[in-house]
């Protein structure tokens, strides 16, 4: 249920080359992907991560001392749309550099628009899950999940608004670019 290596270092690498210095992570299970951006960040960085858990993010805090990443990552416990609502309300929009989707697949259409809204121009929005190892190619599944999933890639595709990308990394890594203006990565 976490990212792979290969995944993290993807995104330290996409965070450095933003020069980005404010991320959001959607899901944080145990923090690998929230630790691989804030390690990638500059001293004043800043990730907000969003978590209903307490439980599973108790494991991620331990990881994020150890590393020396703590001061960066502000925890949000609770539903991630509420806290991406409340982002939007008071005046971030537009002020993020990058954010990771990772959370329940039902959610992924609002969390998308919602960070289409926080993402600035020229910043990426990657969504992960998107092959839902391979189950969106099956037409006789229909988890709520997948179905969620299949959704969320037919909206992507014809959103005019990014250049989105589909690698196959994992279980499939979109990637939004918001510089068209966003580019989100499946």
């Amino acid at each position: 249920m976490q990212i792979p290596p290969e995944q993290g270092q993807l995104f330290a690498l996409l965070v450095g080359l933003l020069d980005a210095s404010k991320t959001l992570d959607i899901g944080v299970f145990t923090g690998y992907s929230s630790l691989a951006v804030a390690l990638a960040l500059p001293t004043s960085g800043r990730v907000v991560a969003c978590d209903k858990s307490a439980e599973y993010t108790a494991i991620a805090r331990r990881y994020w001392d150890e590393a020396g990443v703590q001061e960066k990552i502000d925890l949000r416990i609770g539903p991630a749309e509420e806290t991406l609502v409340e982002l939007v309300r008071v005046g971030e929009e537009r002020t993020f550099d990058f954010a990771f989707i990772d959370a329940d697949k039902t959610g992924y259409a609002r969390y998308y628009e919602l960070c289409l809204r926080l993402v600035r121009r020229g910043g990426l929005i990657a969504l992960d899950n998107m092959l839902q190892n391979g189950r969106v190619l099956d037409p006789a599944d229909r988890d709520e999940a997948t179905e969620a999933i299949r959704a969320m890639n037919r909206v992507i595709a014809k959103d005019e608004r990014v250049l989105p990308m589909m690698l196959p990394v994992a279980d499939g890594l979109t990637l939004r670019w918001c510089g068209r203006p966003a580019l989100v990565f499946t």
